[in-house]
């Protein structure tokens, strides 16, 4: 079956009237479609290099066997000292790449800048950012780069100039707002998500229009008076910072036309504060991009207790559920479960532990509510509790990849605990909101920190496991028909893994940490490989005296094949 022919009705009057009326615009949505999805491997236009989110490349020029041979062709500097996130977007000839401070263009052949546009928010801006001041990337459509601005607003620039093409405010960064995921672009509206649960802030996604800037909707992740689900809260304005944040980019299945976004933690941390099931927070919502009607939703966590929050990637696959073929979404969740459940209507199919889990005995499969464990039951009472995985999560943001050859995960995935308890939290504008103490654990001697995981969807079983003794990975996974895993460390390394057997084929040291998303991608027949590189993020508090000799400074690397 072509890309085209996967289009659903609703968007093929669309796709030909805009050939008619503009048959040289730039990237359309057959091209986003099929990004990922046979289309052509020149071109990365879509977060998750797909809207299914695999991350995965059918490419094979570097395998496990060339891969020794792989080198640097280019580095370009970004300029920044915060940190790099960012997944880069390529189309005809030149990469797109943001950080929090600039949007930039790059020529793939000569690696040179062609472009670089500064984004200007005020300095105090990064005081209401919770876990590190960074950026997520960009996206591309009808000839223009969009992005989100660490003090909240929506930019749009001229994809051959860099220039601005329109600017709109999404909300007040000094009350808690901000932005630091990537849009998307999904059937012709331009979606954003929000930060700021920790900082007693209301969630929600907006849709836009991504010629002209206009706001088209907006649907909050905590419902108001009147709106489904207002009744999980308790009375009065406590929904008004009730969390919910949307900072990890969607996914989207162009034939049901819905578009999956996960929600954040509740405000403040401490459950008590907001008893009910809190809906939409620890959820993942399918919505129609047009409107922003939620279709259905599913809570991972209701009353969510932990900052076990469910804003991660939701990764769109067919798999064989009880002997049929299923179209599934995927989440492995901060919380330590896999799921797995129907796109189309929201059921729950598999709920599965892919890491040690004590707050919850199981998910009950017939509710889909998790069981909390006598140790949930005794932190709700005001103890203090050992959690596992603690806050830091089983699996945190970086991305997991999906191979549909294989049918495996493949995953950066943690092993730790912390000692918590909840604490009595006031409101204050622009200030944290949490009531959580949260504490280093023991641990015992030899104990892996984390793992690189090969993952079976259904039974949330590892097929192999790499252990880590010393940071955790906080860079996502990129998997390739070539047989070979790529992810980066936060000391700087960036690896190959053997997709099979789970040990590491070749690394480079890069100038930096990595915590960003690699991809890969041909131009004129070559295979490369791009990987932003710049240490940031929530893990320089957490381990900042293991990182303190790693330098800082944000740069792009791109690799490719020495000549036999």
């Amino acid at each position: 079956m072509t890309a085209m022919k996967r289009i659903p009705a609703c968007l093929m009057l669309f796709l030909l009237t805009a050939s008619l009326v503009s048959p040289a615009r730039a990237q359309t949505l057959r091209d986003l479609v099929a990004d990922g999805n046979g289309g052509s491997t020149d071109h990365v236009l879509t977060y998750g290099m797909g809207y299914h989110q695999h991350r995965y490349s059918p490419l094979t020029q570097i395998d496990k066997r060339t891969v020794k041979r792989l080198v640097p062709v280019w580095n370009v500097s970004l300029g920044s000292n915060y940190g790099e996130q960012g997944q880069p977007l390529v189309y005809d000839g030149v990469m797109y790449v943001t950080n929090a401070e600039y949007t930039v263009a790059i020529d793939l052949d000569t690696g040179k800048q062609r472009w670089r546009t500064p984004v200007d928010w005020d300095p105090a801006t990064p005081r209401v950012v919770c876990c590190g001041v960074s950026n997520k990337g960009p996206a591309l459509y009808g000839g223009k780069v969009f992005r989100g601005t660490l003090d909240a607003h929506v930019v749009a620039y001229d994809q051959k100039t860099g220039k601005q093409v329109w600017k709109e405010k999404v909300q007040e960064w000094k009350n808690g707002y901000s932005m630091t995921g990537a849009p998307q672009i999904a059937n012709g509206v331009l979606i954003t998500g929000i930060s700021g649960a920790e900082f007693g802030t209301r969630g929600f996604l907006d849709g836009w229009d991504p010629d002209t800037g206009k706001h088209l909707w907006r649907t909050f992740t905590i419902p108001g008076p009147g709106e489904k689900g207002h009744d999980t809260w308790p009375p009065g304005d406590a929904y008004l910072r009730g969390g919910g944040s949307t900072w990890i980019t969607g996914s989207y299945d162009p034939d049901l036309d819905l578009a999956y976004w996960g929600t954040g933690n509740g405000g403040p941390w401490n459950p008590t504060l907001r008893p009910g099931d809190n809906l939409y927070t620890a959820s993942v919502l399918a919505i129609r991009p047009k409107t922003g009607e939620i279709v259905w939703h599913f809570q991972f966590f209701p009353n969510e207790a932990y900052d076990l929050d469910a804003n991660w990637e939701m990764i769109l696959a067919a798999l064989d559920v009880e002997g049929a073929k299923r179209k599934v979404a995927m989440q492995l969740t901060r919380g330590g479960f896999l799921y797995v459940l129907d796109r189309a209507t929201g059921k729950l199919l598999s709920a599965k532990p892919f890491e040690k889990v004590n707050w919850a005995t199981h998910v009950d499969m017939a509710t889909g509510r998790p069981v909390e464990s006598e140790v949930t039951k005794r932190y709700r009472a005001g103890e203090q509790i050992e959690l596992w995985p603690s806050q830091w999560g089983a699996k945190n943001w970086p991305h997991a990849a999906f191979n549909p050859h294989t049918g495996l995960l493949y995953a950066n995935t943690m092993h730790v605990s912390r000692l918590v308890r909840h604490r009595p939290a006031e409101y204050t504008v622009g200030q944290r909101y949490q009531g959580f103490e949260n504490l280093p654990a023991p641990r015992a001697p030899g104990l892996p920190i984390g793992h690189v995981d090969a993952i079976d969807p259904m039974s949330a079983t590892q097929k192999w496991r790499l252990p880590i003794f010393d940071i955790p990975h906080y860079s996502a996974m990129l998997a390739t028909a070539g047989g070979l895993l790529f992810t980066g460390k936060q000391t700087g390394e960036f690896i190959a893994i053997d997709i099979d057997a789970g040990s590491v084929l070749w690394q480079f040291q890069t100038g930096s940490g990595i915590n960003a998303q690699p991809i890969t991608y041909t131009h004129k027949g070559r295979q490369y490989v791009t990987v932003q590189s710049g240490l940031g993020g929530v893990n320089v508090a957490r381990m900042g005296e293991a990182l303190k000799n790693v330098p800082r400074g944000g740069s792009v690397w791109t690799f490719a094949l020495l000549p036999d």
